[in-house]
């Protein structure tokens, strides 16, 4: 391919970036576990590309900490710490009041119009308990947000971070606190009701052009969603080395 970071697969052309895409989901989706090699031949056939794309996307991971390089093992699934883990959550904590904040001064019809259908369907998703659907409609809702933002650096990197955070925590979850005697237990249909409905307020907030009840709203949502990780064990650190998984490994 003489450099080309395209590959050609059915007669079309595929990115670099769509291998590292499709690289980067079986990470997060736990096809391939912390420390695993990620060998360039095993994943240009598992992905039906030649290994250029496949140098380049795993160039990209690494810059996004998802890859590590090692020594006389080449490229591997990183191991986060639980230090690494925590620092996830602090900045998330930071920057997603400041990208509402910014979504209320910049955000355009376009945006408002997505953000207020996302909400409507999240609200009847989780009045009829359909859980299971509520996670891709909130990943997309935040990223939209993070777009109305009007800063792309900082769109991709709240995305990148809700990825990354979704990842480390996902993966071992640990323990959750026995409420106290008479206490009642946490209902997940009453809280993704809530939840959903902190979005409309603030979606209410960034259409209105008030930063700062949007900065207020999206700190109190983020304080409340993150408390949920912190009640988890991030990936534990191995020792093992395992070669690439090559089965699909989607959830």
């Amino acid at each position: 391919m003489s450099g080309d970071t395209n590959a050609v697969q059915g007669g079309r052309r595929i990115s670099a970036h769509a291998v590292c895409a499709a690289i980067r989901d079986d990470i997060v989706s736990g096809g391939y576990q912390p420390g695993s090699r990620l060998t360039e031949e095993l994943l240009a056939r598992r992905y039906g590309v030649s290994r250029v794309p496949v140098r380049e996307a795993l160039r990209t991971l690494e810059s996004e900490g998802f890859v590590t390089t090692r020594r006389h093992a080449g490229a591997c699934v990183a191991q986060p710490s639980e230090r690494e883990a925590a620092d996830l959550l602090d900045i998330r904590a930071l920057l997603e009041p400041l990208g509402a904040a910014r979504a209320a001064q910049r955000r355009t019809e376009a945006h408002l119009k997505v953000l207020r259908g996302l909400v409507r369907l999240g609200r009847e998703r989780a009045q009829g308990g359909q859980l299971g659907e509520l996670r891709p409609l909130g990943d997309w809702f935040h990223e939209t947000l993070a777009q109305a933002s009007g800063s792309p650096s900082l769109a991709a990197l709240l995305v990148q971070l809700r990825r990354k955070t979704a990842w480390v925590y996902a993966a071992a979850p640990g323990p959750r606190p026995v409420p106290p005697e008479g206490a009642a237990r946490p209902d997940p249909a009453a809280r993704a009701v809530e939840s959903w409905a902190e979005h409309g307020a603030l979606v209410d907030a960034v259409a209105r052009g008030d930063a700062d009840r949007a900065r207020a709203l999206a700190t109190t949502h983020t304080e409340r969603a993150l408390s949920e990780y912190r009640l988890r064990r991030p990936i534990p650190v191995r020792t093992s080395k395992h070669s690439v998984n090559t089965a699909s490994g989607r959830n």
